[in-house]
């Protein structure tokens, strides 16, 4: 833990390094995720709050686990494009009323220095 988020021997972010920080948010490690992040990061989470800042980015992905204890990601797909990447995903959870949750949804990214700069969660409900 602690250094999968540090890009080695180049500036740019990777599809492996998309993929381990999906894993990281499906094992819920906070800490693991915040490593992939830069210090004035954002966060827009898919339910529309805006995180600002490292201390408040880990507030907003620690209120998340907390909201979905049982959440899981699966289905990941990533790409990079530039200074630019795309995350789909399907997130399955019990919502805190006991609803089951399916979601499908993407991560938008932008990245400076081989970090996480801003990640902008949209999400659409799945009816079965």
């Amino acid at each position: 833990m602690g250094d999968e988020g540090k890009v080695t021997g180049t500036s740019e972010v990777t599809v492996e390094n998309l993929k381990a920080f999906a894993d990281a948010w499906d094992r819920h490690e906070v800490d693991t995720i915040m490593t992939f992040f830069t210090d004035d990061c954002v966060f827009i989470a898919g339910w529309g709050e805006r995180f600002v800042g490292k201390e408040r980015v880990r507030e907003g992905v620690s209120e998340f686990f907390t909201k979905f204890p049982d959440g899981r990601f699966s289905d990941g797909h990533h790409f990079i494009s530039g200074n630019r990447g795309v995350s789909e995903w399907t997130f399955t959870a019990t919502a805190p009323d006991g609803v089951k949750l399916m979601m499908t949804g993407c991560d938008l990214f932008a990245f400076e220095n081989g970090k996480i700069a801003v990640k902008n969660a949209f999400r659409k409900d799945r009816i079965s």
